[in-house]
């Protein structure tokens, strides 16, 4: 009997990840880095974790939400935002 849970989509994934995700970043919340979110840890773990390993299930992917290393995560999120920080127009009109 196979138990294997298919998921059509990448957002379907991310909608059954969702109360995990939600639950790590209100942890990770009360630790004072309110700036990092769901959406940021599920980006971290899609780019530089899953995408390496083999034969994922949903109980893994749980476990790795968990287990995150909030340092690691928090790099993460600063050099991403290093990408979107604002300038000031200092050119002459």
């Amino acid at each position: 009997m196979n138990n294997e849970i298919k998921f059509k989509s990448l957002a379907e994934l991310y909608e059954r990840l969702l109360p995990a995700l939600r639950s790590k970043a209100r942890e990770i919340h009360k630790k004072g880095m309110a700036y990092i979110g769901e959406e940021d840890i599920w980006n971290y773990l899609k780019n530089y974790k899953w995408t390496t390993s083999k034969a994922l299930d949903l109980g893994d992917m749980v476990n790795d939400i968990f287990n995150i290393e909030v340092q690691e995560l928090d790099h993460y999120v600063k050099e991403e935002l290093k990408k979107y920080r604002r300038k000031p127009n200092q050119e002459e009109i």
